[in-house]
């Protein structure tokens, strides 16, 4: 398919885990659209047949792996099945995540592990597992999904917050180790978007809707279709000397006051 120019991804090979719904599913349709054959990586078999349907329908090649993020084995596994199905990998995108809202001294280790794991390690393992690819194919470009909570605080989601700081300065690590592979690494920072994670934040925390609408300068909440020009900026020609950033996604909300 292909868009042509600094932005076609025509050839090029898509990994995006967490990529059958949400902001991961609307970064994956991006990416198709300007050409980019996609594996889609997650737990849930069904979302996975579902997502790999609608994206063979842009005209790309697509495929679902089953894999747990947070298991090294597992995405070990998961890179060499991408390298077999499509031959080579050029754009990674982390996007896994999940979390627990509760106030800190409520979180449980156990709730503190999985959300570090899910958010913060997965990206760690996964970049990890699929450096050798991106550097075979003469570089690539690495996106990680952090957070308005890589920035800012939340008395409610002290977890989430410390991952996706986390998530930002690896992704700056990242950019400096791998540069001299021609490899860029650049870090979005998703301000409020409507997806089934934050429907449940909107249920548990009060007056959080309305709070944010009167923040947001674009007076609504983000769609995750928002995010596919921004990845197809991150993930093509467009951005060859950009490394390192964090790009805010927001609406303008983190420049509002």
């Amino acid at each position: 398919m292909g868009t042509g120019g600094l932005f076609d991804l025509t050839g090029k090979v898509a990994v995006v885990t967490g990529g059958n719904g949400g902001i991961g599913l609307g970064i994956a349709r991006g990416l198709a659209r300007a050409g980019a054959d996609i594996a889609v990586v997650g737990r849930r078999a069904e979302k996975l047949e579902a997502a790999v349907v609608e994206l063979e329908g842009l005209g790309v090649r697509a495929a679902g792996i089953a894999c747990d993020v947070t298991d090294e084995a597992a995405v070990a596994a998961m890179a060499a099945e991408v390298s077999e199905r499509f031959g080579r990998l050029d754009i990674l995108v982390n996007n896994a995540g999940t979390s627990v809202r509760k106030a800190p001294q409520d979180l449980t280790a156990e709730d503190w592990h999985q959300v570090i794991d899910t958010n913060m390690t997965s990206a760690f393992l996964c970049a990890k597992a699929c450096y050798p690819l991106l550097k075979a194919a003469g570089g690539g470009k690495v996106i990680n999904n952090g957070s308005m909570l890589s920035i800012f605080g939340a008395p409610w989601n002290a977890a989430y917050g410390a991952s996706k700081g986390g998530v930002m300065q690896f992704s700056r690590s990242l950019a400096t180790a791998w540069a001299p592979d021609n490899i860029q690494v650049n870090c979005i920072l998703p301000g409020w978007i409507d997806t089934d994670l934050t429907k449940k934040a909107r249920q548990q925390v009060e007056g959080l809707h309305e709070r944010i609408l009167a923040r947001t300068p674009a007076g609504r909440w983000g769609d995750p279709d928002d995010f596919a020009g921004v990845a197809v900026f991150l993930a093509s020609a467009a951005s060859d000397f950009i490394t390192g950033v964090a790009l805010p996604v927001d609406g303008g909300y983190s420049i509002a006051i």
